[in-house]
């Protein structure tokens, strides 16, 4: 039979890599999210290679006998995953090297429309009977475009 039961340090490497790695990709640079997604590829990793459990011969017929053989879909599924974090990871590092050409910094700016619909939004919000809402005025579509785009000119954020 096969111990299947992983190491605690192990599984506590898995937690760490995906705590990081999901703090980093809600970051707003470019630079960060490849990071987080690079740690989040490693706890993948070893996820999988905890789950093919203990270490055994090489998964070859005649070669090794049956109950000593490794699993070979762990090995195979992060030998494939590692194929597809490698294109990941330079699909970001494209983007964030021709953000760096165009702008000057891997910043990822909000758009537009994010913006209108979050005023929109909190306009539209619930209020709560005896509240003030003297402070809720009727603004049309385009004064909202028209403040985004103002505040974005001035380089603040709503």
């Amino acid at each position: 039979m096969i111990d299947t039961t992983p190491s605690l340090m192990l599984v506590i490497a898995v937690g760490a890599f995906f705590i990081s790695g999901v703090y980093l990709v809600l970051e707003r640079t470019l630079t960060r999210v490849l990071l987080g997604v690079i740690l989040i590829s490693n706890g993948v990793n070893l996820l999988l290679l905890i789950s093919g459990g203990r270490a055994g011969g090489a998964p070859i017929v005649g070669v090794t006998p049956d109950e000593d053989m490794a699993d070979p879909l762990a090995q195979f599924m992060i030998l494939t995953a590692i194929v597809i974090t490698f294109g990941l990871t330079a699909f970001i590092l494209a983007m964030a090297y021709r953000s760096w050409q165009m702008l000057g910094h891997d910043e990822v700016q909000d758009d537009l429309e994010d913006r209108r619909i979050a005023r929109l939004a909190a306009r539209n919000a619930p209020t709560v009977e005896g509240s003030d809402t003297s402070d809720v005025t009727d603004i049309s579509v385009d004064d909202e475009a028209s403040a985004a785009r103002d505040d974005i000119a001035d380089g603040r954020t709503p």
